[in-house]
């Protein structure tokens, strides 16, 4: 057919699409089918009909997703309608990269020196998407300027892009205007109540977060996932649990993303009664337990403390990436299955799986646990000499401790003298806890020193110090350091344990008279104290800070928490449940010890989580072989 007899397509507001015209553009599937499709209208001459290079455009830039075709195709375009600049404006602030988004600017810009078209309202979401991309609020301001000037602040669609721009940006005040100028408006859009609930969370402010939370006139599945996840993201465990039971109170339908964002919350918690409830719940509503939410679930198991059916899960998911291999090597490394660890980290390396940087702080967190001081060496000089990756701060902090722990305190010393990264105050606390072991006062005196300026208001230099003097019964060191510490106005950080029971999690503080049970509490403490005597044991009070008499320090540490919270589940559960504790802190040498007689004397497993690690109780011995 001659070109030049090709009537040209004319479509009016009454036409029908473009994609009538063209039967064919219906059953193209990607741009390889487009393509011959696309050769046959230049050669009749149909591309230089507005509409239907437009269709074609469409297809290629935001169906198929071929970006660099669709930016050809928008290049040889006469003079492109608004819809074309439009898509292709999209197709670029979509692209999820920096360089595309700023193509995108370009191409705004571009459009707005047009003699032939002008931006619309569906223009400007899609350069404001771009400008959230680059983080560029200058830019954004000048587009919520061209906004104004056209009167488009109230539509809902350029509204909610201006308000994720502003937060995206980290410009909360800027949003929050936006937000309460247009709130009658947008009342019902809960996708803009969602944004600035994701901004609030952006930066931390969860108070304002959760007040905009309760005051939501109706809230999506999307808002309740948000708030739990800024919840358990920053640390505040219990209020994404207790948050969490309220979902379910109203009935909320949990999904994929609700229980990857409370998993990490319950595995905080050691709250395995509700983390079993949660993989049920996804086998049974045929949620796809992928790599990522089977990487939470071998993560919850092994954190709360089942350490086999974490290992079970990893076995059963169809297929394993870096991170879930990653899980179970840090599964294995805190409950001091040291070469189960390294044999998963062989087996990983022959299914081909690349290890990263995570990889190998399981595998010198695992070398650690074990006394494994070689194989730890070899692992730290293989990460550094053969696979090219760059020690973090947190591998040096895993191989300072390995060597710390094995009293190798010069050399542990010498390492963070020449790491290629400036050490913080963690690596420092490691190598204290070291001195603190070995009883290198010396030593310790200078990292707490050293501590005591990089953190003066953290406790843990002082708190361990003055239990390094206090071991040596040097009462008036011990004194010096309590008075430094009252005039810093350093508190110490209070030992806190918690345990599930039935579903509930219940925290004891030291001496807590808080709990509504503490007379049985307090009785079953004295019985489970005479039966420690009964069988000789004397408490180890080396390192109570007081300058008391003996009965007053065994009296003190008949109150550590973590005996609080056994004691609760002796009375509170039935008889051979396995008991499980979780402690904020380091278990001190008496209550290791005293925990090993506890699981003979009431022949019960007591499983303890640590800040470090676990220690499973069996029998009178501990899983950590007394090196921890």
């Amino acid at each position: 057919m001659n070109p030049a007899t090709v009537p040209k397509i004319i479509v009016t507001p009454t036409s029908p699409h473009p994609s009538t015209f063209f039967p064919e553009l219906k059953q193209c599937k990607t741009s390889r089918d487009i393509k011959p499709f696309h050769a046959r209208m230049i050669k009749t001459g149909l591309i230089h009909d507005q509409l239907a290079a437009a269709e074609i455009l469409r297809f290629c830039a935001l169906a198929d997703r071929d970006i660099a075709y669709a930016n050809l195709i928008f290049q040889q375009m006469d003079t492109p309608n608004c819809f074309s600049w439009n898509t292709i404006i999209r197709a670029f602030s979509e692209g999820g990269n920096e360089d595309e988004s700023l193509h995108a600017l370009y191409l705004f810009v571009e459009m707005l020196q047009s003699d032939f078209v002008q931006p619309n309202r569906f223009t400007y979401p899609s350069v404001l998407k771009a400008c959230a991309q680059l983080r560029g609020v200058r830019e954004g301001n000048q587009i919520h300027g061209m906004v104004k000037k056209l009167d488009l602040e109230h539509d809902e669609f350029v509204l909610s892009n201006l308000m994720r721009m502003y937060v995206v940006c980290g410009e909360m005040n800027h949003a929050s205007l936006l937000f309460d100028s247009s709130v009658e408006l947008i009342k019902g859009n809960v996708v803009l109540w969602n944004v600035m609930l994701d901004g609030f969370i952006r930066l931390g402010n969860l108070d304002s977060a959760r007040k905009l939370f309760d005051e939501m006139p109706q809230r999506s599945v999307v808002s309740w996932n948000s708030m739990i996840s800024g919840y358990s993201q920053n640390g505040l465990f219990k209020e994404a649990v207790d948050l969490f039971r309220d979902m379910q109170t109203e009935k909320i339908k949990v999904n994929y993303v609700t229980l990857v964002s409370v998993l990490p919350a319950v595995s905080r918690l050691g709250a395995i009664e509700l983390g079993k409830w949660m993989h049920l719940y996804a086998d049974r509503n045929n949620i796809q337990i992928d790599e990522i939410l089977g990487s939470a679930l071998v993560d919850m198991y092994s954190k709360c403390g089942n350490v086999e059916r974490a290992i079970e899960i990893f076995e059963s998911l169809p297929r394993r990436n870096v991170i879930t291999w990653n899980a179970i090597i840090n599964a294995l490394a805190i409950h001091g299955r040291a070469e189960d660890a390294l044999d998963h980290f062989r087996r990983m390396e022959s299914e081909g799986v690349e290890p990263n940087d995570v990889t190998y702080i399981g595998l010198l967190t695992a070398c650690s646990h074990a006394g494994l001081v070689q194989t730890g060496r070899l692992v730290f000089d293989r990460m550094i000499n053969q696979t090219g990756l760059k020690p973090r701060i947190e591998h040096y902090g895993c191989f300072v401790d390995l060597l710390s722990r094995a009293g190798l305190l010069e050399e542990a010393e010498g390492i963070i003298s020449n790491m290629s990264i400036q050490p913080d105050d963690v690596i420092f606390k490691t190598l204290l806890a070291g001195c603190k072991m070995h009883k290198n006062i010396e030593m310790g005196k200078r990292i707490a020193e050293r501590l005591m300026e990089m953190v003066p208001n953290d406790s843990g230099s002082y708190v361990a110090l003055s239990n390094m003097y206090a071991s040596l019964g040097n009462w008036d060191e011990v004194s010096k350091v309590r008075l430094m510490m009252k005039k810093m106005e350093v508190r110490k950080d209070p030992g806190c344990s918690w345990i599930e029971i039935d579903g509930e999690i219940h925290e004891f503080f030291v001496e807590d008279e808080a709990n509504a049970m503490d007379k049985e509490i307090r009785l079953m403490l004295g019985e489970m104290s005479r039966e420690l005597s009964l069988l000789g044991y004397t408490p180890d009070t080396t390192q109570v800070l007081l300058n008391v008499d003996e009965e007053e320090k065994g009296s003190g540490l008949n109150y550590h928490s973590e005996k609080m919270a056994i004691a609760y589940g002796l009375i509170a559960m039935s008889p051979q449940t396995i008991i499980r504790v979780v402690k904020n802190l380091r278990i001190c040498d008496d209550c290791h010890a005293s925990i090993k007689l506890f699981s003979r004397i009431y022949n019960r497993k007591i499983i303890v989580r640590d800040r470090k690690r676990f220690h499973h109780f069996e029998n009178g011995v501990c899983s950590c072989m007394d090196y921890w």
